[in-house]
């Protein structure tokens, strides 16, 4: 088999599309949680503890030149910031699959109705106990 067919083979098998739709709406997600930690949760954050924003906090290793330009920096804020987002994306993502684990547990767990042929039987076993 050729390169090129396997790799055919392997972008039209559903899990390679299932991957590329997974990752364009993870990007989109990713957008909007950015925007939601930095417009929404850090202003008020920021507010609380004496009005800074976080995304400006940096250890200056090297002070920009006259020209303003050539600063070197640790920006930790920025850092700060990354990891509640990620903190963020992880709960959504924790509480959509206990969401779909508690949906397909409460599917699970319901009892299949019989089969007719399985119904009749039972139906019949039950007159016959009765004596009828």
């Amino acid at each position: 088999m050729s390169l090129i067919s396997e790799f055919k083979e392997f972008a039209a098998r559903g899990n390679a599309i299932d991957l590329a739709v997974g990752v364009v709406i993870g990007a989109a997600f990713g957008k909007i949680v950015t925007s939601l930690v930095d417009q929404i949760i850090m202003p008020p954050i920021g507010m609380l503890i004496g009005g800074i924003d976080f995304s400006a906090w940096k250890w200056v290793l090297k002070a920009a030149g006259a020209d303003g330009k050539g600063e070197v920096a640790i920006q930790f804020g920025a850092f700060l910031n990354t990891i509640i987002q990620f903190t963020i994306i992880a709960f959504a993502i924790f509480m959509v699959v206990k969401l779909m684990n508690t949906a397909l547990r409460k599917k699970a767990a319901e009892p299949a109705p019989p089969p007719p042929d399985v119904a009749l039987l039972t139906e019949i076993r039950d007159l016959l106990k009765q004596g009828k």
